[in-house]
């Protein structure tokens, strides 16, 4: 079992009174499942039921009485509920029944000393049915494909990892874990792919597993598509939406279909649901709040940049190129780097990730992300260069209203510069170079190193 963060995030859960029944979302083979049995282990007792199976189901259609579905759970496990104890019951793939849905605050209302934990790799199907799951309720918690915390952990053991957390990255390890980063933003962070590469560190023994990954993908499409019309248009997306990723999109007649743009729309929304895609809108100030300009093109980030490499077959241009930056015309370093920052916008219960574009006729102007920081909006590149390649950034820090503290991701060494635009405007501005295997901890620096 690899050591996942949000492990940590599960404890806190656990630890608050009262606890409500917790949903955790993700895509399908991010590892939910092995996550809540590891966590499992941590209980005094664990009962898991898969909904899937018929003799589970049955179980949560029989009755609505959660105390009786309880107390039959424990006989047939053979063990005995005890209040004192701590108890978790895990209900997977909850789409299946969606009664039991219903159930959960009932659970919340006259269990309250039951631990429940709910998963599922078609919880959007429930909107079919017409079923949400009970607001105020419940609490969520999303899971992504590894971090590259995780990956390296996975890899190379905790050491690694406690050096990267602490800053404590030195000029001799700065190529080494580069080219970690790099191996990462190859492979992805699917838990089958990591786990399979870390064992036998060979690239070609891990297409089997994309194809697999793919092919789940594509067999849930009825189950969470309104029509047959809208599977078609899904299936379409599945098989083209990889080679777009990290670019701004035209939704019309997307991947040189007939589609319109609500079809495209229409059917990316249930990919964004089951958390296979995500669409990254703009924004135009430079000063919080940060509200996106939802009628501009938005930029397409995919689940994972592994199952991207393999659909859009660029895994020999990573192989060949030392610099990630260099790979994809830098649309791999976008999206891995979209897929770092996810996770920490998870950690701050954000739903949403923006990018940035000058509001001004005939300009061109874009900044590949933002980041909020209390009142302060960070512009964040992902470049190589010197100042010289970072003419959208000048042109955010010229129309800002205040001091602007900005990042950039790169794979050069970690530096804070103190300086200014080009003329005739030169305005001040801090720069702070973060190496890409820092990504995780951009709150950190940015509490150190902000303005």
């Amino acid at each position: 079992m690899f050591n996942r963060i949000v492990i940590k995030q599960l404890r806190q859960w656990r630890e608050r009174s009262p606890h409500k029944p917790l949903v955790i979302r993700g895509a399908r083979q991010v590892g939910k499942s092995t996550l809540v049995r590891e966590f499992g282990k941590e209980f005094d007792i664990f009962i898991e039921v898969n909904l899937e199976l018929s003799e589970d189901a049955e179980i949560f259609t029989r009755t609505d009485d959660v105390i009786e579905i309880w107390q039959f759970l424990c006989l047939r496990n053979r063990v005995v509920s005890d209040k004192n104890k701590r108890m978790l019951l895990f209900i997977d793939e909850i789409q299946e029944v969606p009664q039991a849905v219903a159930l959960l605050r009932y659970f919340y209302e006259k269990m309250p000393w039951l631990y429940v934990i709910t998963a599922g790799s078609r919880l959007q199907s429930l909107l079919k049915s017409r079923v949400s799951f009970p607001v105020a309720r419940v609490e969520y918690l999303n899971l992504r494909p590894f971090s590259f915390l995780e990956y390296l952990d996975a890899a190379e053991g905790e050491a690694w990892c406690d050096m990267v957390r602490e800053l404590g990255v030195t000029s001799v390890m700065h190529e080494k874990l580069i080219s970690h980063f790099n191996q990462y933003a190859l492979i992805g962070g699917m838990p089958e792919v990591v786990s399979n590469y870390v064992q036998y560190r060979d690239i070609e023994r891990l297409s089997p597993i994309f194809n697999s990954l793919l092919k789940g993908y594509n067999e849930d499409v009825e189950r969470y598509a309104k029509n047959e019309e809208q599977v078609r248009i899904i299936r379409h997306l599945l098989n083209t939406a990889w080679f777009s990723a990290a670019e701004a999109l035209a939704m019309n007649n997307f991947g040189n279909s007939s589609y319109t743009s609500k079809q495209i729309h229409e059917a990316m929304d249930c990919l964004e649901r089951a958390y296979i895609l995500s669409l990254d809108y703009p924004i135009t100030m430079t000063s919080a709040p940060a509200i996106p300009s939802l009628r501009r093109a938005p930029k397409l980030i995919m689940v994972d940049s592994g199952i991207t490499n393999f659909v859009a077959d660029i895994q020999i241009e990573y192989l060949q190129n030392k610099e990630l930056l260099d790979t994809w015309r830098g649309r791999a370093a976008e999206q891995i780097v979209a897929q770092e920052l996810r996770i920490l916008l998870d950690n701050k219960f954000q739903e949403k990730q923006f990018y940035w574009v000058r509001d001004k006729k005939g300009t061109t102007a874009e900044i590949d992300f933002i980041w909020q920081q209390n009142a302060q909006i960070i512009p964040i590149e992902v470049k190589t260069g010197l100042h010289s390649h970072l003419r959208s950034l000048h042109s955010f820090v010229n129309t800002a209203d205040r001091h602007v503290t900005a990042v950039r991701f790169w794979s050069g060494e970690f530096s804070v510069q103190d300086t200014f635009t080009p003329e005739p405007e030169k305005r001040p501005y801090r720069l702070i170079n973060v190496p890409f295997y820092y990504i995780g901890q951009l709150e950190a620096i940015l509490k150190q190193y902000l303005l």
